[in-house]
């Protein structure tokens, strides 16, 4: 009887032991959520090294998380169900605002910058020039849709918005002269169709505008996310880790404060 309860006691301590164990692991890891610009299956390819090196270089534990569209993930960070995100300045600006999410870090060195494209015969020189125009923009886009639309607000220039699938869409529409105008990057306007970019001119560039944001949740323990900064800071000092930014198009990261995004929210775009 004595063995029996000796065995039980010892049973019930094991399992509250275990308990603790499961809720330390539970607590060290975190969810990680990244803008669904490309499938779940390509954007886990290309990150899962990324959140492979925070966990070997911290004592923590990263989950890749997506979803399956913009709208989706826009839900999600509302709900605060991300402890970390990798957002858009616009996506910052809005759920720093209605989330709470606090920026920690950013592109090192970058600027994100718009371009509104015509054709290379058209015979518009200004933003004045399209006024009452139909104009092509990829779908929720930051600097090709959100930047150039507002700098068309605020210069009182009357258009048209057609939304499209992707950069390349609004070039190749452009091109073909079925939309006078359109927006987009440098990086993809470069990149595009030499079919395409031989048939266009760029109208106009914007400002450079504080980039994407890696953000954390205010459940996140301070020491948590000072930790992860402090490794991301490192990674380019680091042959792995230079690697690793390399494949993501990074070529380092640097401290973010969310003061430094208050250029976008000068933008002042509506939700």
């Amino acid at each position: 009887m004595k063995l029996t309860k000796y065995l039980i006691k010892r049973g019930a301590v094991a399992g509250i032991i275990i308990c603790m164990t499961f809720t330390v692991n539970a607590a060290d890891t975190y969810k990680f959520g990244l803008i669904p610009q490309q499938g779940a299956s390509k954007l886990s390819k290309v990150w899962t090294p990324f959140f492979q090196y925070l966990d070997e270089k911290t004592n923590y534990k990263f989950q890749f998380s997506t979803a399956r569209n913009i709208p989706t993930y826009e839900k999600r960070l509302l709900a605060g169900k991300y402890d970390f995100a990798y957002m858009s300045p616009y996506h910052y600006v809005q759920f720093q605002k209605l989330a709470g999410y606090n920026a920690f870090a950013k592109a090192k060195g970058k600027k994100l910058k718009g371009i509104l494209v015509v054709h290379k015969d058209s015979p518009f020189k200004t933003l004045a020039d399209l006024n009452n125009s139909e104009m092509a923009f990829p779908s929720n886009a930051f600097a090709a849709n959100r930047v150039p639309r507002a700098i068309l607000n605020q210069s009182d220039v009357e258009y048209d918005p057609k939304f499209v699938a992707s950069h390349d869409s609004v070039y190749r529409n452009v091109a073909k002269g079925r939309y006078p105008a359109g927006g987009g990057v440098m990086r993809t306007y470069r990149n595009t169709s030499p079919e395409y970019r031989n048939n266009l001119r760029i109208l106009w560039t914007s400002d450079g505008y504080t980039p994407h944001a890696f953000a954390a949740h205010p459940r996140v323990p301070q020491n948590v996310v000072e930790d992860v900064q402090r490794v991301m800071l490192d990674m380019d000092k680091d042959p792995k880790g230079k690697a690793i930014l390399k494949s993501l198009r990074l070529k380092a990261i640097e401290a973010g404060d969310d003061v430094e995004w208050d250029d976008v929210r000068a933008l002042n775009i509506k939700s």
